[in-house]
């Protein structure tokens, strides 16, 4: 920055005073209070190279962007869900603008399992605040190569449906394997679409993992493919329900597990995601992650100390992660039409997918005549372009939405997919 030093990292808080679930639910309020009451108590502000800034608020040609949204906007989207997305845009804004090293959005409502069409809430999540944020830094600063590390316990399922067909955005998940926890996706044969093998990387570890097993699982799955892919942009969707306080997940990483974890992976923006130790782990996990992300000393971080020590990592889950390391660099090097799950049709590319929408309305305005539950219906045709990532046709349907079809061009469309999309728009067939 002219006339003053650049600031080291940024932080966007957004705690959302007003807004939860409901008053009991593990997605409320005082997620973030006492995160922010612990950088206080710690004096992380006092640092020259940290400093705090606002959010704001998201539009609504932000979200579309990203998403799909066959119903009004604000029936899955309330204020607070707006400034989260804000909040994450803000961030990638202070990267973007060079006007701090690093930004990290403490925010909610959380995001990662949104996915490309909006029918209802999933997950605690409405809106993919990470995929708003990317796509609002394209459309302003032209960033192309983007890579998202998902560290949340549960599978980024809704940033991964968003970009299954994109090669120039890297999703990789480490998450809590989806046969033991919600939503039950991202097993390592996921690996993207036909036109995007191998830019989806999902890590499934097994329940009680801890440090060793997270931090081998980084270094020699994450660190390596990042290196690989040479982003412009590192974005960390930092969950931190790993951790072995929270009570709705089963693993047993710690704070300063977070930090070396982050110290690896390098971003260049975090954007909270869950968490629900709202005081054993999420004022330390912040903590040790702004430390971390800052260049300070986190090796000082203390965290209340569980009563038999902490936890470690069992040995046959360190054998499970070192194969788990083989078979992913295999399996990306392996030809992506016999296993993208799409089927070849007359130069499209075409999957079915249902998708089950679980959270309520965001709204009491909407409680009495929107359906707790929404089951949508989705096909998808994907243009097999020689060009570009090829545009892509969405059919899709619900109990809110009778039916309706959808062109979504890529962020680099070559001109013979502008002028396809342009016939579908048009209302001519796309075979």
């Amino acid at each position: 920055m002219e006339g003053r030093e650049m600031v080291k990292l940024g932080l966007i808080f957004f705690p959302a005073y007003d807004w939860a679930i409901s008053p009991t639910h593990p997605e409320r309020e005082e997620r973030l209070l006492y995160t922010h009451d612990q950088l206080r108590e710690e004096g992380l502000f006092d640092f020259p190279g940290i400093r705090e800034y606002r959010p704001r608020a998201a539009q609504a040609e932000d979200v579309f962007r990203a998403h799909i949204c066959p119903a009004p906007l604000e029936t899955v989207a309330a204020v607070p869900h707006m400034i989260s997305a804000g909040g994450a845009i803000a961030a990638g804004e202070l990267w973007a603008q060079k006007k701090a090293e690093k930004a990290f959005a403490l925010v909610r409502p959380p995001g990662h399992h949104a996915t490309l069409v909006v029918h209802g809430g999933r997950g605690f999540c409405n809106i993919n605040n990470e995929a708003i944020m990317i796509e609002k830094l394209r459309q302003d600063h032209g960033i192309k190569k983007v890579a998202i590390v998902d560290t949340d316990c549960h599978h980024g399922d809704g940033t991964q449906d968003i970009y299954w067909h994109d090669p120039d955005t890297l999703f990789i998940s480490l998450h809590q394997d989806g046969r033991t926890l919600y939503p039950g996706s991202g097993a390592y044969e996921e690996m993207g679409g036909p036109k995007a093998w191998g830019s989806t990387i999902n890590i499934p570890l097994p329940p009680q993992t801890g440090d060793e097993g997270f931090l081998l699982a980084t270094r020699d799955i994450v660190r390596p493919i990042l290196d690989e892919f040479k982003p412009e942009l590192v974005i960390n969707s930092a969950g931190q329900d790993n951790h072995f306080t929270d009570p709705i997940t089963n693993m047993k990483f710690t704070a300063k597990g977070y930090a070396q974890m982050s110290t690896i992976i390098d971003p260049d923006v975090a954007v909270l995601e869950g968490g629900y130790a709202i005081q054993g782990a999420l004022p330390y996990t912040n903590l040790a992650i702004i430390m971390a992300m800052a260049g300070l000393d986190w090796t000082k971080v203390k965290e209340p100390m569980p009563k038999y020590g902490f936890p470690t990592t069992k040995k046959e889950t360190i054998e499970y992660v070192k194969k788990l390391t083989e078979n992913i660099h295999k399996r990306r090097k392996e030809p992506a039409p016999l296993q993208s799950g799409s089927v070849l049709r007359d130069g499209w590319w075409e999957r079915e997918r249902r998708i089950f929408s679980d959270t309520h309305p965001v709204t009491k305005e909407y409680a009495d005549r929107w359906p707790a539950y929404i089951n949508e219906r989705r096909r998808e045709a994907l243009r097999d372009c020689p060009d570009c990532p090829g545009v892509l046709v969405v059919d899709t349907s619900s109990e809110v939405c009778r039916g309706g079809r959808y062109v979504r061009l890529p962020h680099n469309p070559c001109p013979k997919c502008q002028e396809v999309a342009k016939n579908i728009e048009d209302g001519r067939p796309i075979h």
